[in-house]
């Protein structure tokens, strides 16, 4: 990851706060242009980040790259959790630029929430697609909210490669193959996490994140009828 220019950067500040009074804060750094993951200090790498190590069965990096780059990227955030419990109870203040979101939570989605940005901005080059999404973050997003924010995603991307010559997936056959991907990626990392974490909070962060993106691949599946009742006004002549 490269290093932080905090004067070009876009933060999001998660505060998890438990009954104990105790306190963990992580501040997510990006590049304001690229929504890249920045980074002031040397990433940890403990074993369990290299490529190697439990690698994705649709991985397209190949031997050159030395270590995982989702893992190097979540790394801190799994060793402060490896020793919590999915249902621990917690306050979870989301600080944003724009506002500040709060939810008393589990473990569990608050760490899906923050795991989320980390993922898709570590340079994976199968989950940096849903990249674009980062930049309006919407912390404990529903089933349904992510549906819709995947879809307008990718409508949106589909605009800009017409507007640069380039075919354009108007149908979206190809968000369904994207996040058959995608589900083989998260098979993955649960496979490394499992294996780099002593308790369960952090799989089953990534389970929650994954019924995300089998939300998104069951409502392209039935054709978005979970949303299409709330366009009825642009179907009229």
């Amino acid at each position: 990851m490269a290093e932080a220019d905090f004067s070009n950067t876009i933060r999001f500040r998660y505060k998890f706060q438990f009954d104990d009074g105790t306190e963990r804060q992580f501040d997510v750094l990006l590049d304001s242009h690229t929504l890249k993951a920045l980074t002031s200090h040397d990433p940890h790498r403990p074993e369990w980040t290299k490529l190697k190590f439990h690698q994705c069965e649709n991985c397209p990096l190949d031997d050159s790259v030395e270590y995982c780059p989702i893992a190097v990227n979540v790394a801190h955030l799994i060793d402060q959790f490896k020793s919590s419990t999915s249902y621990d109870r917690t306050w979870v203040v989301v600080e944003a630029s724009e506002r500040t979101y709060a939810q008393e939570t589990s473990v569990q989605n608050g760490l899906a929430s923050i795991m989320g940005i980390y993922m898709v901005t570590s340079d994976c080059p199968i989950l940096d697609m849903l990249r674009p999404m980062v930049r309006f973050h919407l912390p404990f997003a529903t089933a349904v909210e992510s549906v819709y924010r995947s879809i307008g995603m990718y409508l949106i991307a589909q605009h800009f490669r017409m507007k640069n010559n380039l075919d354009a997936d108007w149908k979206l056959d190809r968000l369904s193959e994207l996040y058959k991907e995608i589900a083989k990626v998260n098979k993955g990392f649960w496979n490394r996490l499992s294996n780099a974490s002593n308790y369960d909070a952090n799989v089953n962060a990534l389970i929650v994140l994954s019924t995300f993106g089998d939300a998104v691949r069951f409502s392209l599946k039935k054709d978005l009828d979970d949303i299409a009742p709330m366009f009825q006004n642009y179907l009229s002549k």
